[in-house]
């Protein structure tokens, strides 16, 4: 799975501007490699302990603690769509010693929206300093095993004929997991009933295993212990092409040409934090993420590298906004 940097053209101006300012500031402080941390270095995770941004989040712990020769702390802070721990990152001391990983949906929440905390979506460099991309994956879809459906193909003909019936449940409502699904829903004329588990895909195991709600959307490593148990089935996969990890698995794009929904995870800083700390930063996350043990961790649960600059990571986020934001406006949109 390849991940280029797209950038939509109808926002080209604002974000050849910006990019043009970060790679000017990022050029100018690359070589001042003044970050050498001699205390713990806070990493804040916006997701439930076991989540896949959790998992993601220690596993990058682990390396960049190798890498300075000091402990970094995951601190878990769930709630209100990712606004408790983007708020708690946002207003930390821009020294290098706090940093932050949000998952995807604070990039695609829609202002406004019912749920959605005031402060989302988030904007760079607004709201944070652009240090680097961690990593993409995709999500996956696991059925009970007392679900009326197999197949993607299946579950389909059953939202059509009965509209409404079919639950799924999510990570909370705005999160990617239910994005993912209301992208689903547009793009087949068909309805679903969400039920939300701010704890993670963990708390809807038991409903899951009981058929209480018949499907679950979640990145592999939230799912990955029903799915060794046999509790759950894995029957499809949001990436555009199956995932190597995991071939058995059936992209949804068979059965749905085009779907093509990634979680991907990158690292920010508060937005005062010092050019140079950034680049140091960012000079250490492209060492982690050349290290093969790194790699094999993120790999097994469907997830690959892909090194940026902050310019590029500035660039990216924008361009991912310009291009899900008008979709999932419109896929929100209440009836009339």
């Amino acid at each position: 799975m390849s991940f280029p940097i797209t950038i939509n053209l109808g926002r080209a101006t604002s974000i050849a501007a910006i990019a043009t300012i970060a790679m000017a500031s990022f050029a100018a402080n690359a070589s001042a490699q003044s970050f050498h941390p001699t205390a713990p270095v806070k990493l804040i995770c916006d997701s439930a302990p076991g989540s896949a941004n959790d998992v993601t989040a220690r596993v990058l712990a682990e390396r960049l603690g190798a890498i300075w020769n000091q402990q970094v702390v995951v601190v878990d802070a769930p709630g209100a769509g990712g606004a408790i721990a983007a708020r708690m990152a946002s207003t930390s001391p821009a020294d290098g010693y706090t940093l932050f990983m949000p998952v995807t949906s604070e990039y695609y929440a829609l202002a406004g929206a019912p749920d959605v905390a005031p402060n989302l979506p988030i904007v760079m460099e607004r709201d944070f300093k652009s240090v680097g991309f961690v990593n993409s994956q995709p999500l996956f879809m696991g059925v009970s095993p007392k679900a009326r459906f197999k197949t993607i193909a299946e579950m389909l003909a059953l939202a059509k004929q009965k509209p409404g019936s079919i639950s799924f449940a999510t990570t909370g409502r705005g999160r990617l997991t239910h994005l993912a699904m209301e992208l689903l829903q547009a793009k087949t004329n068909t309805k679903f009933e969400m039920v939300s588990y701010n704890g993670g895909a963990a708390q809807a195991m038991s409903d899951l295993t009981s058929g209480n709600v018949e499907m679950v959307l979640e990145a592999y490593a939230g799912l990955a212990p029903a799915f060794r148990g046999g509790l759950i089935n894995g029957f499809g996969v949001t990436s555009l092409k199956r995932s190597p990890a995991f071939p058995d698995i059936p992209a949804v794009s068979e059965t749905i040409p085009g779907f093509d929904v990634l979680a991907w995870g990158v690292l920010v800083a508060p937005p005062k934090t010092p050019d140079d700390i950034v680049a140091k930063i960012n000079a250490d996350l492209k060492i982690a993420q050349a290290d093969p043990g790194l790699n094999e961790k993120f790999a097994a649960n469907g997830g690959e590298t892909h090194y940026m600059t902050p310019a590029e990571l500035t660039v990216f986020t924008l361009s991912e906004q310009a291009k899900m934001l008008p979709i999932l406006e419109k896929a929100m949109k209440p009836a009339q």
